[in-house]
This record gives C-alpha cells, sequence and structure tokens, in this order.
C-alpha cells in the first residue's frame, strides 16, 4: 500500500518510510499522536504566555529576544526534520521556543493593534477545530486531487515568500505590497490562511493512514511536530491578515 501524500513538507510520504528499530519500539497510532499534539500544544502555550508577560523593558529588547527565539525555533526545527528518531526530544522544544516566538511577536502586535491577539488566537482556534470535526465526521473529505491543489499553492506561496525574503537581503522592500492593507493584500492573505487550513485537513488524513500502516512509534512525535508547524503557521496568517483589516 502507498503512503498517502500532504501539501505539508513535515509531513510527506517519504519521512515515514524510515522504520530502523521500529519492531523494537512498537507502532505508531492516532491516539498516541494526538497525545503528542497536546503536549506540543501545551509546552507551545505555556511559553508564549511566559514570553508575553516577561519584562522586556523596552521594544528593542523585544526584538532581540524575538530573533533569538526564531533562531533557536529554526535549528530545532531542522535537527527534527533530518533526524526524525530526535523528535521525541526536539519536537518539545521546538514546541517552546516557537512559543517564546509566538509571544514575543504576539506582543508586538498587541502594542500596535490592541486586542487583536485575542482575536487571533479565536479565530485560529475556531478554525483548527472546525475543520477537525468536519473532517472527523467525514463531512469534509480528502481527495487526490484536494492534496495536488494545496501542494501546489503551498509550493507558490512558499516562493513568493522567498522572492521577497531575496529581494530584502539584496537591500530592497521585498513585496511590500503584499503588506499594505490593499484589496489585492487582503485577498492574498485570506487565500494564505485557506491554504494554511487545507494543510491541516491534509495532514490529519495523512496521520490517519500512515498510522494504519504502522510507522513507529517515535514518528507520533514527528507527526505531532507537523501539525504544531502548521497551525502556527495558521496563527501567524491570521494575525496577519488581521493585521491588515486594522490598519487606516
Amino acid at each position: 500500500m502507498r503512503y498517502r501524500e500532504t501539501s505539508n513538507p513535515l509531513l510527506r510520504e517519504g519521512v515515514f518510510l524510515a522504520r530502523s528499530g521500529g519492531a523494537a519500539e512498537g507502532a505508531m497510532t492516532v491516539q498516541g499522536t494526538w497525545n503528542r499534539v497536546g503536549i506540543l500544544f501545551a509546552l507551545t502555550a505555556a511559553a508564549a504566555l511566559f514570553s508575553w508577560t516577561f519584562p522586556y523593558g523596552d521594544m528593542r529588547g523585544l526584538g532581540s529576544k524575538l530573533a533569538l527565539f526564531t533562531v533557536a525555533g529554526f535549528v530545532l526545527a531542522l535537527a527534527t526534520v533530518f533526524r526524525r528518531d530526535w523528535a521525541p526530544y526536539t519536537a518539545p522544544a521546538y514546541a517552546v521556543a516557537e512559543g517564546l516566538v509566538m509571544g514575543s511577536l504576539s506582543r508586538l502586535f498587541d502594542l500596535a493593534y490592541p486586542g487583536i491577539v485575542v482575536q487571533a488566537v479565536a479565530l485560529t482556534l475556531g478554525i483548527f477545530g472546525s475543520l477537525f470535526l468536519l473532517y472527523r465526521f467525514q463531512i469534509l473529505k480528502v481527495s487526490d486531487r484536494m492534496r495536488r491543489a494545496v501542494a501546489a499553492a503551498t509550493m507558490g506561496i512558499c516562493l513568493v515568500y522567498l522572492v521577497g525574503m531575496v529581494m530584502r537581503l539584496c537591500g530592497g522592500n521585498g513585496l511590500g505590497f503584499l503588506h499594505q492593507p490593499t484589496p489585492f493584500s487582503i485577498l492574498f492573505s485570506l487565500f494564505v490562511v485557506a491554504v494554511a487550513a487545507f494543510n491541516l485537513v491534509i495532514s490529519f488524513d495523512f496521520i490517519d493512514q500512515v498510522a494504519r500502516l504502522g510507522a513507529p512509534r517515535h514518528m507520533e512525535w514527528y507527526a505531532a511536530f507537523g501539525l504544531i508547524v502548521g497551525l502556527i503557521w495558521l496563527y501567524v496568517e491570521v494575525l496577519n491578515l488581521l493585521a491588515k483589516l486594522r490598519r487606516d
């Protein structure tokens, strides 16, 4: 049987094919994976709350801590991706690092747009919960056409973001028009939020399928890590969309 694909690069077909030591450690289960998702979510939320309430002193201190936490999260994410058997250790550390990033980033947004973080958190959790229920009750079903469409859209968004990053590194302002409160920019953000949300749906389906095939148990942590990455992406995009809507 073939592993089903997902557009989430952290949960793609090939990552579950390495099964060395799988028989000794036992098999991955759907329930076990969701237990790990709960643990990682709790760590992310606790770290975000700590970062949000930490007395930085000034905006420069807040910005420097945000940069430090971002680098730490990126390194831990790479370690998890390239050494999947490390996921039981690196995934919780990543959740803490990204929680610190989310707390600091959220505080910056809330200073500019008071109340925006509560709205973003509520919308993100609402979208996540609604999509999970729609998937679980088989109202929303994942098809091969959906997988291909979401994969193509995700790659396109990544390319747009990469071009903007390269332009900034070269001394330009990147794709600044995408960050302005214009109708086109808002529509683009709505599109990105939708793609991020459907990535989660495809990941739900992928976990179900792979668990049935008996992937090694440490992959529960890796799959949970992938879902947390997707959830964080969704939150950031919702936050960005709300910020555009709040600008004059």
